[in-house]
């Protein structure tokens, strides 16, 4: 039974999105990222002192907020892409959908068991790192950095997207299907965004945060395990069950 978007589905994808941010090879890159996408330096951004000083880190923070939207607009154009093509491709395998759904759960477990250190996948260990020397992008090249976040980064954040598509997959329209994936990027694109405006606080959040990526890993693998085994057993519709009985306002969505 697919989920319905405007009750379950789109908490389901925005979690993930946080998720994603919050997964141990993403979070502690967010700061050299924000730094490079807008062609500054992580110290201009936090610099202290003169007045002079001052306003060159609002500049640079000004220009880091820029960069950081369209960074965020460049992956959210892949995902939904993925969205509603994975729903496009469901339509056309509807009556396999039984199947793929157990494919999709036995790969999501896999998944999970990575995260939560059981064995280790090596494709999964694989991510695109930073060229420190190449050339600081541009604001149109913060855009395309984006889209090549989304395909770069597919190997770290894959298992969580991993969970989300076979939803897309399984809506009744595209339009579904992209919205499902444009809430997931929402998810990884807000704490991004947040982390750009509030970049000082980011910082002293990511020295607090570095102890506990361990514990962040092993929930990101119950969360794939719990899913993987939902879509094994063709009981996903059990969450939007539960979550229409702790939250009733979730059926005057949509």
């Amino acid at each position: 039974m697919a989920f319905e978007v405007g009750q379950v589905g789109l908490w389901t994808a925005f979690t993930g999105g946080v998720l994603s941010f919050l997964s141990p090879c993403v979070l502690p890159l967010v700061p050299p990222y924000l730094s490079y996408i807008a062609g500054v330096k992580l110290e201009d951004l936090t610099a202290s002192g003169d007045a002079d000083a001052a306003e060159r880190a609002r500049a640079a923070q000004r220009r880091v907020i820029i960069a950081a939207v369209l960074f965020v607009l460049g992956f959210s154009s892949v995902f939904v892409a993925m969205g509603a093509s994975a729903t496009a491709l469901g339509q056309l395998l509807r009556s396999y959908i039984h199947i793929l759904s157990q494919v999709a759960g036995v790969i999501i477990i896999i998944m999970g068991l990575h995260f939560l250190g059981v064995f280790r996948i090596s494709f999964l260990l694989m991510e695109k790192r930073l060229n420190v020397n190449a050339k600081p992008a541009t604001a149109i090249g913060a855009y395309v950095m984006g889209l090549a976040f989304a395909l770069g980064w597919t190997p770290c954040i894959g298992p969580v997207l991993a969970a989300i598509l076979p939803i897309a997959a399984s809506e009744e329209s595209v339009t579904k299907g992209a919205l499902l994936l444009a809430v997931y990027s929402a998810g990884l694109g807000v704490p991004f965004l947040i982390a750009a405006f509030a970049i000082d606080g980011f910082l002293d959040f990511m020295k607090r945060m570095r102890k506990y990526m361990g514990i962040v890993e092993k929930v990101m693998g119950a969360f794939l395990i719990i899913t993987g085994l939902l879509f094994l057993t063709n009981n996903m519709q059990l969450i939007s069950n539960w979550m229409l009985e702790m939250f009733p306002a979730l059926q005057n969505v949509g």
